[in-house]
């Protein structure tokens, strides 16, 4: 074959590469909150046993690593939906955008509990967010109006009421929603029962967030990953330690853990739905809008995801532990899931 015959065949290939359309995926990519992962996971294969699409794929990264994928940039080579145990942040949503995605539909699903859990078999523990800020914490208060490193190995030493158990606390990582939401409302939660930290946050917010959330890292606090199912492994197998997870995960492994008081309240459905219980968030997914009519049947997975039989006081979402929004919520987000209304921070 001549010089110039090659030249065209290799133009004439790399021509018609560039100009061939991107082939759309069979099926819906969702990645995301491991606490959203069973509910996602239950809705997909309903999905895909009820309709004529494909069974999405769902794949449990955390909230953050899920939003990292999902704002990677726009096509068919990255996720159509991700699951959030927390809202989206500012500066995810700026992530998006500098990368093309710029049409987000947000989507509230219900709530969740976040629970500290032992092992049955234990005696429930009852714990106030002080003594959850004071055991996990990197940073506390010495008594006269300063601060000292952690210095709590045991329980007891914390509360005299409390186990005389070392703490030994397993949780998710930083990537995680359910850190976040834990650090927010648990963590923060203890360490402005303190007035002069409370006081903090008006003269340095920065200040006062890193000393609210950052947690100890000398072992009481163990990052366990996002596998839910291996806290609950290692609790069986150390009766002293706790876990953190979602109120769901509680849910699908009673016969295995119980979770703690907090403030004198039970993780319970009811009283996580009422906001009695102190530790208690919002569940999301968001969409990339420009992914509808290209990946086909997201319009229907949302239709489904947001139908009462799914995620209705009575649908099969709480079952799986979801706890509903209200009525007239449920009515409002469904209208917005409907009409594709875009995210608005």
């Amino acid at each position: 074959m001549s010089v110039r015959l090659k030249t065209l065949v290799t133009t004439t290939v790399l021509t018609a590469a560039i100009a061939a359309p991107a082939i759309a995926r069979d099926q819906i990519n969702i990645v995301g909150s491991s606490t959203v992962f069973p509910f996602s996971t239950t809705v997909a294969e309903r999905f895909g046993k009820s309709t004529d699409f494909a069974t999405p794929i769902v794949e449990s990264t955390g909230s953050g690593g899920g939003l990292k994928l999902f704002c990677s940039g726009a096509g068919v080579d990255t996720p159509d939906i991700t699951n959030a145990s927390r809202r989206i942040k500012s500066s995810e949503v700026e992530l998006c955008a500098e990368n093309g995605v710029n049409d987000i539909v947000e989507v509230k699903i219900g709530f969740d509990g976040i629970v500290l859990a032992n092992a049955l078999g234990n005696d429930p523990v009852e714990l106030s967010l002080q003594d959850i800020f004071l055991a996990l914490a990197k940073d506390v208060p010495n008594g006269e109006g300063a601060l000292q490193p952690n210095p709590y190995t045991m329980w007891n030493e914390i509360n005299p009421d409390l186990p005389a158990v070392k703490i030994e606390v397993l949780g998710p990582p930083p990537t995680s929603g359910t850190r976040d939401a834990f650090a927010e409302l648990a963590l923060e939660g203890g360490c402005k029962t303190f007035d002069w930290i409370k006081a903090m946050k008006k003269e340095d917010k920065a200040a006062y967030k890193s000393l609210c959330h950052t947690v100890r890292e000398d072992g009481a606090y163990v990052e366990a990953g996002e596998n839910d199912n291996l806290i609950v492994q290692k609790l069986e197998a150390n009766p002293n330690a706790f876990g953190v997870f979602g109120y769901s995960f509680l849910e699908q492994n009673s016969d295995k853990v119980q979770g703690s008081l907090v403030d004198g309240v039970e993780p319970e459905f009811e009283l996580i739905a009422d906001g009695d219980y102190p530790i208690a968030r919002s569940l999301y997914f968001y969409v990339k809008k420009d992914h509808v009519g290209v990946v086909p049947g997201i319009e229907e997975f949302l239709a489904e995801f947001t139908s009462e039989d799914a995620w209705g006081e009575d649908g099969y979402l709480a079952d799986k532990g979801l706890i509903p929004l209200s009525d007239d919520e449920r009515d409002d987000w469904a209208e917005k899931v409907k009409s594709l209304s875009p995210l608005s921070m």
